[in-house]
């Protein structure tokens, strides 16, 4: 068979063998020379230069032994005094063995005289001979031959051979197996096609696939959507009904890859088969789901999606994949290892990806064609983070995007930002106790549980020390020191320590912001939902996120950081700079002095799932993973629990029960903390009016100062519109609002039932719209004239 398709094949050996390995030993030459003379020796000192080993035969007899043991790749067999023997003899005793099937032999032919007609080579081709030489005793010239032999056919016998083995293989696998090239004339089946089929190799190969009959039960266009895609060099993975030559359909699942070859084009097809076997109606299934709207009630299809309270713009955004009833369009394997196998490795995304090509085999060209596209937005990376029109449309939304979810340039100066400054406890203020409160104080404490408490009179209050008297309050009232087993002395050293490593000097950045965040989280983690969800060891890791979560910030972002060339950004790849910051210089801090170190008495496991949790949510209030966090939350616990409230027939309990056990897995309850500290680093705009205005100063006043320093230092302005000269104030918190805070208050708000926040939002978001209607571009409107 090989041999029959010998030439249509070739271009694919690279393909066929390419892991393995086709270098052997040295290439082995057999010299059929009657007598020695100069020829002779030019052929034994070209072995030898070319590192060949040799060996010499007298007689046809030894000639053929000789071989029969060694199985030389090369035979040179002397044609030029046939009253020795017969060369062309000689060749075909040879070419009778069957290890000649690889072998190339050289005919060599005495020179002819000028005025002599050059004889055919046919008769040498037909005797097996695979070249000629015509005599020349020149070392070199024999040289040149050997090693364009070597590189030539010697070469190609190799590949060959090993597409020999690639091809025993297939006729003993258990998966039909078919080749077809590029004019879809089939070369080659495997003995499993023979049985699938009914039909015997020869009556295939060599005809035209659209010569074999074909089965009705395929729709009109699917060849044509197949085709598309292969001739597209795109592999087609699929259902297709075959017709056996009893006339029978065969319903098969194909996978048919398009094989590159000479000239760098398309030059065979290879398409695998196997049985379909629908498992529990699968196919059926998501044909059902398809029609869902035509063939079943609105309730039933709407208890699919996401109840939104207010609008439908988080379910627009993305398709639960987590389902772990998703069917999955992968077929059994023909043992149950392989079985266990393919659901070991199997990703959700190539469950999704076999969904979508199952669809496409049900589906008119037109359709065919958009799944395609689908198909390649879901093999790229970037799949939370949506597309921005262009920047001319909203210049603020692009440059708060490119400002918080990326990296930027990478430009590197002598600007090297190192934050961390080294703080002892003789620099830390006196430690004072909760009854040590100065009474003012104490009061404005009183209302810390209350949404509308105002952080920033506390600031005021305590000297900007608001989050040791804030996180004292708030750590006793979770019992921190109780679960750490710490003392009262030590946690107020440790909050003091935090304290002193955020820089005063950044207006929003600072301690004062740790405390609003650490206030926003205990508010959450008080909330019904949130505490059924979570236990007491998630709870101290929030409140130890919150209270760290910006410790040393520069007031830079990070993408300034990777711009400046910071140690930072050099010792972070570029990657989470500040995030990874962050939550490694709290534990360098923490462990330093057993005086502030509150894990000190906490037993190994219990530190490292405390650690881990810390860790994680620290790295949640990175930016470029915002949509990623936002789209998992809503997915995996928003519409699961939506569905079981709006598909409810049975008792209050079981439903209580079945949201419980959305909220308290182990995944779920992880996504809960990243959403819980996410909402809390980011909600200023959801606080009261006054409160709000005054966080939005002070976020512009340090994105006009990182502006100012880059243009000082000539690096890349990473947000141009916050120029303290030309910026609209209004305009940032709108795009701010509409791009990152809308949608995922929106679901945490669904989740944690916070209605007075929501209504904070809806006032703010009129007050900087009333504002840009105005043109103003600062905080607050101009006074009245």
């Amino acid at each position: 068979m090989l041999l029959d398709m010998n030439d249509k094949m070739v271009s694919a050996t690279e393909e066929c063998v390419g892991p393995m390995k086709l270098t052997q030993e040295p290439i082995q030459v057999l010299l059929v020379f009657a007598k020695e003379d100069s020829q002779s020796d030019a052929f034994w000192w070209a072995c030898d230069r070319a590192g060949f080993r040799c060996n010499i035969a007298r007689t046809p007899e030894t000639a053929v032994e000789c071989f029969l043991e060694k199985h030389h790749e090369i035979i040179v067999i002397d044609g030029r005094h046939s009253r020795y023997f017969e060369p062309e003899a000689v060749c075909r005793l040879i070419r009778a063995t069957k290890p000649s099937e690889n072998t190339v032999i050289l005919a060599v032919l005495p020179q002819k005289a000028a005025d002599q007609e050059e004889p055919s080579v046919l008769p040498l081709l037909c005797a097996g001979f695979s070249r000629r030489f015509v005599e020349n005793s020149s070392v070199s010239a024999c040289y040149n031959e050997l090693i364009q032999i070597d590189h030539g056919e010697v070469r190609c016998q190799f590949k060959l051979r090993a597409c020999n083995s690639a091809f025993t293989a297939l006729e003993h696998c258990q998966e039909a197996v078919e080749i077809t090239s590029e004019d879809h004339i089939i070369q080659y089946v495997n003995p499993a096609f023979e049985r699938m089929m009914g039909y015997q190799k020869g009556e295939l190969i060599g005809k035209e696939l659209t010569e074999l009959p074909k089965s009705d039960k395929n729709r009109a266009d699917l060849l044509d959507t197949i085709n598309t895609c292969i001739k597209k060099g795109k592999e087609w993975t699929g259902i297709y009904y075959a017709r056996k030559k009893s006339g029978d359909s065969l319903q098969q699942h194909v996978r048919i890859t398009p094989v590159i070859g000479q000239g760098g084009k398309i030059r065979h097809f290879v398409a695998i088969k196997r049985p379909h076997i629908d498992n529990n109606n699968q196919v059926h299934k998501l044909n059902k789901e398809e029609k869902c709207s035509g063939e079943h009630s609105q309730s039933e299809c709407h208890s699919l999606r996401h109840r939104d309270r207010r609008k439908d713009s988080i379910d627009a955004r993305s398709i639960s994949s987590r389902s772990s009833d998703a069917p999955s369009l992968q077929n059994r394997r023909y043992s149950s290892v392989a079985r266990i196998h393919s659901m070991t490795i199997e990703a959700p995304i190539t469950k999704v990806i076999n969904i979508i090509n199952a669809a496409q085999e049900n589906s008119p060209v037109t359709v065919a064609e958009a799944l395609d596209r689908v198909l390649e937005i879901l093999r790229t990376t970037e799949l939370y983070s949506p597309q921005l029109a262009s920047k001319e449309d909203d210049p603020h939304t692009n440059d708060l995007v490119g400002g918080l979810m990326s990296d930027g340039l990478r430009r590197l100066s002598g600007n090297e930002y190192v934050f961390c400054k080294n703080m002892s406890q003789s620099q830390l203020a006196i430690p004072i106790t909760l009854s040590d409160v100065p009474p003012p104080i104490a009061e404005m404490l009183n209302d810390e549980d209350c949404w509308e408490f105002n952080i920033l009179e506390l600031e005021a209050a305590t000297n900007k020390r608001p989050l040791t008297y804030l996180g004292l309050k708030i750590f006793t009232s979770f019992g921190v020191c109780e679960f750490l087993s710490c003392s009262e002395a030590t946690l107020r050293s440790w909050l003091q320590l935090m304290e002193a490593s955020y820089h005063s000097s950044n207006s929003y950045h600072n301690s004062t912001h740790a405390a609003d965040v650490l206030h926003a989280t205990a508010y959450f983690l008080r909330k019904e939902s949130v505490k059924s969800s979570l236990d007491q060891l998630d709870e101290v890791a929030a409140l130890i996120a919150a209270t760290v979560h910006d410790v040393d910030h520069p007031g830079r972002t990070n993408s300034f950081l990777c711009n400046a060339g910071s140690e930072l950004a050099i010792l972070y790849n570029d990657t989470a700079v500040l995030e990874s910051h962050h939550a490694a210089l709290a534990f360098q801090l923490t462990v330093r002095d057993s005086k502030s170190n509150i894990f000190k008495n906490i037993d190994r496991n219990q530190f490292r799932t405390l650690r881990q949790a810390i860790i994680d949510m620290v790295l949640a209030t990175e930016m470029t993973r915002h949509f990623e966090h936002v789209s998992k939350f809503v997915n995996s616990i928003n519409k699961p629990m939506a569905a079981i409230e709006e598909t409810s027939t049975s008792s209050v309990k079981s439903d209580c029960d079945g949201q419980a056990n959305i909220r308290n897995s182990p995944e779920n309850r992880l996504l809960i903390k990243r959403m819980l500290i996410k909402c809390a680093d980011v909600a200023n705009p959801c606080r009261p009016l006054e409160l709000s205005i005054e966080w939005a100063g002070r976020i512009s006043e340090e994105y006009f100062a990182q502006t100012d320093e880059e243009k000082r230092q000539g690096l890349p302005v990473v947000m141009p519109v916050f120029d303290r000269n030309t910026c609209s104030v209004p305009k940032s918190q709108i795009s701010f609002m509409d791009y990152f805070i809308t949608d995922m208050f929106d679901a945490w708000d669904a989740f944690a039932s916070l209605p007075g926040l929501m209504e904070h939002l809806s006032e703010n978001y009129n007050y900087w719209k009333g504002l840009d209607e105005m043109k103003c571009k600062s905080l607050r409107p101009p006074p009245a004239s």
